[in-house]
């Protein structure tokens, strides 16, 4: 058994859609970020920087925190998504999510969706720099089907859940061919779509 301690956030998603695709049994722990639960001396000890998510793999009495390790250590477990061959390829998609896609696309939302009028030199660079990594991702998906190469990886399981909060953005997604197209494909999984609702409270993957 897999638990998942996490918030309703595209970095708690992540996880739950992976936990999906390979069909591992879990359960999740909701941590109310907004009561500052992430700060809390019994999720510290499992959690050093009070983040979420963080899994449990109760099987093995171990737990993980970052959502890029999470993801490569059920990629393992499960033997999918990743690839011996390619790992070099999917590392760096993943890599690239975790320290710049991710990041940008959180201060956007921070300073266009929760923070509007508060800093205009915030919401102006972050627009930029959102719309920036779109035009980027379009680019790369005109060469090859998924991010890291023409098969599906859990680089592409890291990125599209903060993908799929781009009716926050207003860049347009529909305006980016290959980012649409890729979407497209990965929203028709079943497993994004169980995985999406990470609550389950019959939430849909937002279409284009």
């Amino acid at each position: 058994m897999i638990e998942l301690l996490t918030a309703d956030t595209p970095n708690g998603k992540k996880i739950s859609i992976m936990l999906e695709e390979v069909n591992f049994k879990y359960k999740i722990t909701k941590i109310n970020i907004n009561n500052d639960e992430q700060f809390k001396s019994d999720f510290k000890k499992i959690s050093p920087f009070s983040k979420i998510p963080v899994i449990i793999d109760h099987e093995k009495n171990i737990s993980l925190f970052e959502s890029g390790a999470i993801l490569i250590y059920l990629a393992e477990k499960s033997g999918k998504f990743y690839d011996k061959e390619k790992r070099i390829l999917i590392n760096q998609w993943l890599m690239g999510q975790m320290g710049y896609i991710g990041p940008m696309l959180g201060q956007h939302h921070q300073f266009h969706h929760y923070n509007p009028g508060k800093s205009k030199f915030g919401e102006e660079r972050y627009f930029k720099i959102s719309k920036r990594i779109y035009s980027e991702l379009d680019e790369r998906l005109s060469k090859t089907k998924f991010l890291a190469y023409d098969e599906y990886t859990i680089a592409d399981i890291a990125t599209f859940p903060w993908i799929a909060r781009h009716e926050w953005h207003d860049i347009g997604l529909k305006n980016f061919k290959n980012l649409s197209n890729w979407y497209e494909r990965i929203s028709s999984r079943d497993a994004v779509k169980k995985g999406y609702d990470l609550l389950k409270k019959g939430e849909q993957v937002p279409g284009i």
